[in-house]
């Protein structure tokens, strides 16, 4: 009977919805769109960078359907502008798993737009071109006008590199007698001649529409592929290896920071050492005898140094050991 309910148990388990897991913490990179870039200066008038914007939507996208924990925009751009990430990486796995290690994501999405355009059926004179958004632009011999947008998408494993999940999405939007950014006037800026792919006004397109179609079929498929992911491994944190460098005030300063593997929130063993074991041939210390002083909860780093609060019974002093707890 026992072994049967642990049997139970087991199968249980593997059945629990991939929300009912650790969810996987994710970045999703600006999206690649060399393949169609003729396209969208044909369709906007100028080249536009649709990458960021699909992005952008992505992320909305997927922290709406909550299967992932998503890192803000703001910590992903100051990464990229720290590293110098060019344009070129951007669906480069290694380049990003080495962008999503420094975010302190297990996961980062990369991705390509490889259709964003139209399939358009003109009857009647001036039908040749993309419209530019205004009706008498290439708009004439437009009866019906069919926008098609396609991206793909993978998931890679920052450990690794390995690409862990790859989903394309596609959207159409077809409508007549108007053109991409059709429905009078050519409202599809966020100012300054820069294209908002959120605004309500480029929503309302046809290309819009399309490109959000499109977005929603990659999030659903992410959304599925989450369930048969690998289940993630945490590498173990790395040893501390540090001294007190003062412990004149409430607050204690350490030798070791961020550089070494310290991060805010860490509880680091203080130890003092009481006695040394030498070789009588050699005078190499073999070994070190230490007492435990108490522990320092971290609240600060910077690259070389941090500081914390103390908690223990002795004082602590400059140059007792600072270490991970084992």
């Amino acid at each position: 009977m026992r072994k049967t309910l642990s049997v139970l148990l087991l199968g249980l388990t593997a059945l629990l919805p991939a929300s009912a897991q650790e969810k996987r913490r994710v970045a999703v990179m600006d999206f690649g769109y060399g393949t169609v870039m003729t396209s969208v200066q044909a369709i906007f008038g100028t080249n536009q960078d649709i990458g960021k914007g699909i992005s952008d939507m992505l992320v909305n996208q997927l922290v709406n359907d909550g299967t992932y924990r998503v890192i803000e925009r703001a910590a992903l751009d100051k990464i990229l502008q720290e590293q110098n990430f060019s344009n070129s990486d951007r669906a480069n796995p290694a380049s990003a798993a080495k962008i999503g290690a420094i975010l302190g994501v297990d996961t980062i999405i990369i991705g390509d737009i490889t259709t964003f355009g139209r399939d358009d059926k003109n009857y009647g004179a001036g039908g040749g071109g993309y419209g530019l958004g205004k009706f008498g632009v290439g708009g004439l011999g437009v009866h019906k006008a069919k926008a098609v947008v396609e991206i793909t998408a993978r998931m890679v494993d920052v450990n690794t590199g390995e690409i862990l999940a790859s989903v394309t999405g596609h959207g159409e939007s077809k409508r007549s007698g108007t053109d991409m950014l059709g429905g009078g006037g050519s409202g599809w800026n966020g100012g300054g001649g820069h294209l908002d792919m959120g605004s309500s006004n480029f929503g309302q397109t046809i290309i819009g529409e399309a490109t959000k179609a499109s977005i929603t079929d990659v999030a659903t498929g992410l959304d599925q592929k989450s369930a048969n992911l690998p289940t993630i491994t945490a590498p173990p944190p790395p040893p501390i290896d540090g001294l007190v460098a003062d412990a004149s005030s409430g607050d204690i300063i350490i030798n070791v920071g961020s550089g070494a593997g310290v991060k805010v929130g860490d509880t680091l063993a203080i130890t003092r050492v009481v006695r040394t074991v030498k070789d009588p041939a050699t005078g190499k210390i073999l070994r070190t005898i230490d007492n435990p002083v108490g522990t320092i909860t971290i609240t600060s780093v910077d690259a070389s140094s941090a500081v914390g609060k103390f908690s223990g019974g002795d004082k602590p002093q400059v140059g007792d050991h600072v270490k991970r707890p084992q």
